[in-house]
């Protein structure tokens, strides 16, 4: 299930930015200043005030610490803060990015850093991301932890997520955001985002710029 909710955003002339969710509920994300060209066809929103890095300390798949603002520092990364039981949208985006990444030359596949954040983190433990994620990439990054932790770092972005709840049919569901937000390599911000509409072909054209830190 998806929502469409909305974020104000604002420089010099007004401009909206889309958030979308698996689920339902009320979106309490801070406001994101961009600017966009009117009908522009390019995939990324670029942030004119771009996001810090989530002080984020989680589990990774090894079941070992991971500081993110430490183990991506310099680093060109993507994050995403999705499910393992997410039916659509969650494997779709991170298989996406995975196809694009694999046009990289190796040298720039081994500068990225993906980062997978579960919204589900009862169910979602190191040893079930690690099987997961292996079947898309196995350099991605998964990690866990606490959700009230996992929350406050999606806030962060703009991104709100909610627990794990039933829905009226009784099917467990995670409510998030479903936007990818990539880091530059020259300064750490969070300065694009990209939508659940993103395509292969728009991550392909857009990886070889934001390995530099440029944008699209």
């Amino acid at each position: 299930m998806r929502k469409k909710t909305f974020a104000a955003a604002a420089l010099l002339a007004a401009a909206t930015l889309a958030l979308s969710a698996c689920g339902s509920g009320d979106d309490k994300s801070p406001i994101a200043v961009v600017s966009e060209e009117s009908g522009s066809a390019k995939a990324a929103t670029v942030l004119d005030q771009p996001f810090e890095k989530p002080d984020l300390v989680l589990t990774d798949t090894h079941g070992k610490k991971y500081d993110l603002r430490q183990e991506t520092k310099g680093r060109p990364t993507l994050i995403y803060f999705g499910y393992t039981h997410c039916p659509d949208i969650c494997p779709l985006t991170m298989n996406n990015i995975a196809v694009a990444k694999k046009s990289l030359p190796e040298a720039e596949q081994a500068k990225l850093r993906v980062v997978f954040v579960t919204t589900d983190p009862a169910r979602d433990t190191p040893t079930e991301l690690a099987k997961w994620l292996k079947g898309i990439d196995t350099q991605f990054i998964g990690l866990s932890g606490d959700f009230s932790t996992i929350q406050a770092g999606a806030r962060s972005l703009g991104i709100s997520i909610e627990p794990t709840k039933k829905d009226k049919k009784g099917k467990i569901v995670s409510v998030h955001g479903t936007q990818v937000v990539a880091f530059s390599p020259k300064t750490d911000g969070g300065y694009l985002i990209y939508g659940e509409d993103t395509t292969v072909d728009d991550y392909t054209k857009d990886l070889p710029k934001i390995i530099k830190g440029a944008n699209p």
